[in-house]
């Protein structure tokens, strides 16, 4: 049996990397998704062990003790990491694993897996992005600026990344990633 491949996507947060994450999914669902952990409090429509494992710091810190976690990282003042377990086994399985980390995260997955796919999410737009962020309606004003000011650092490494997706429209970008897992996209950035 062909092992899976690694997939990580990263983009700054409000530039739909769930709901492309999702359409892909729907697209080809053996395409396996690894749930992270964190210790942020749930939004209201997120489900624990759908969404994210919600833990508490220590329970965060236990995984990290037990060397459990392929990558973590500290954003926003709260933690985020990606279990080894899971993500092994569904690889060993054939599936491909897409792993939806922040840019911290995936320059550990770099050096431990130099061999995943990496791809970025990028907004078609800052403004675009700004809009996006406050009409999920989730965060404070001055959490949304917080979170611009971070999407702006980020957006410095997407050219660190193999492939740059615009997400201007949802089907679309999920299409294009699709096209690179088939190898029929390879050979240029989708926009």
């Amino acid at each position: 049996m062909t092992r899976g491949r690694l997939v990580v996507i990263s983009g700054p947060g409000g530039v739909g990397k769930d709901t492309v994450i999702e359409a892909l999914r729907r697209q080809r669902p053996r395409l396996a998704y690894s749930v992270s952990h964190t210790t942020r409090p749930a939004r209201d429509y997120e489900r624990d062990g759908e969404h994210y494992y919600f833990v508490s710091a220590d329970q965060f810190g236990e995984l990290l003790q037990a060397g459990e976690m392929i990558e973590h990282a500290r954003v926003n003042g709260y933690l985020y990491g990606t279990s080894r377990g899971p993500v092994m086994e569904a690889l060993g399985e054939g599936r491909d694993v897409i792993l939806k980390i922040d840019v911290q995260g995936a320059e550990q997955v770099r050096r431990s897996h130099p061999d995943a796919l990496f791809i970025f999410i990028s907004p078609p737009d800052m403004e675009e992005l700004l809009r996006r962020r406050r009409g999920r309606g989730s965060e404070s004003e001055a959490q949304i600026e917080a979170r611009q000011r971070l999407a702006d650092e980020e957006m410095r490494w997407a050219a660190s990344y193999d492939h740059v997706i615009v997400n201007d429209r949802v089907e679309r970008a999920a299409e294009n990633i699709l096209e690179l897992l088939e190898g029929r996209g390879a050979e240029r950035d989708a926009s």
